[in-house]
């Protein structure tokens, strides 16, 4: 072997040390089995046998969302299926409100819903499960102004971590305008217990903390944890590097509400998207023991 090959395979092996080492401890530890099983309603994820979330998604439903999505340490829901105030925030979901008109986020299905068609299973079982959704927007007396389909891959690194990845390509079926507004785009609602009214703490990528500080902000991600019956536990969203408008600024609420959440701050109050046009974003919920520094937030960001 020659210098040259010593001198760069040291340095390969040199590079990989240091980034081995500057994974969160989460990283280093042995991944989890899971298991995805399809029912009329929803798909059942479970984790080593335990279950982890519900993607619901009944007829009667306004749209498909994850409940419960439960903590590694306690098992129990870290986000609320409903609750006051505004019990039309179901758990982690995606909606929009001021879609030509139409209501796709509030309850009541006269005035729109999401509709789930179609679900497709990539991978049902292993260290990860991957399945496909596809959805119809729909109104009475309307045309469908969106079909998206919705990509799931969710996995657990370590007995402290849960990962969803949530991508969804919006396909405009007509020409579409969406008025400014508060309600849109991927959102979680937190238990009472774990939001800043119960004690909890809501903080993003810059450090600034609760509605106060992170209403209206840019910023990379969002962690909101508290601690429940003794146990510590949070959920973080991460707003992707590719997504349109990124970093977003974020709807916040001291109550338990927080999404990435472009719609309220858009330039000339609307979106226009012409028929055939595609949007796609893709977010990341970390479902996480600990808090923000301990679960290594910050680190699972930036990979």
């Amino acid at each position: 072997m020659n210098v040259k090959a010593v001198i760069f395979l040291s340095f390969s092996l040199f590079i990989g040390f240091v980034l081995a080492a500057d994974l969160p401890a989460a990283e280093s530890s042995n991944s989890q089995q899971l298991e995805a099983k399809l029912m009329a309603d929803r798909v059942i994820v479970t984790i080593d046998g335990s279950l982890f979330t519900e993607y619901r998604f009944r007829d009667e439903q306004k749209y498909p969302y994850f409940y419960p999505v439960n903590g590694p340490r306690s098992g129990k829901s870290v986000t609320t299926e409903t609750s006051e105030p505004y019990p039309h925030h179901h758990s982690l979901f995606f909606g929009c409100d001021r879609v030509n008109g139409g209501n796709y986020w509030q309850d009541g299905v006269d005035r729109g819903r999401i509709i789930s068609k179609k679900v497709r299973f990539i991978k049902p079982k292993g260290e990860k499960v991957i399945f496909d959704n596809e959805c119809l927007w729909e109104r009475p007396d309307a045309e469908s102004p969106f079909r998206d389909v919705r990509r799931i891959d969710i996995s657990a690194p370590s007995a402290d971590l849960r990962l969803i990845d949530f991508e969804i390509e919006l396909e405009a079926l007509i020409d579409v305008t969406i008025e400014k507004n508060n309600h849109s785009l991927f959102s979680a609602r937190m238990v009472p217990e774990l939001s800043v009214q119960g004690g909890g703490t809501l903080i993003n990528s810059e450090g600034d903390k609760s509605e106060a500080g992170t209403f209206g902000k840019p910023a990379r991600w969002c962690d909101y944890w508290g601690t429940r019956d003794g146990v510590t536990e949070g959920l973080a969203i991460f707003d992707d590097p590719e997504n349109r408008w990124h970093p977003s600024r974020w709807f916040t609420r001291d109550y338990g509400f927080f999404s990435p959440t472009p719609m309220y701050w858009l330039e000339n109050d609307r979106l226009v998207m012409k028929k055939g046009e595609k949007l796609r974003l893709r977010y990341q919920a970390a479902v996480h023991g600990g808090n923000t520094e301990e679960a290594g937030i910050a680190k699972i960001s930036q990979q």
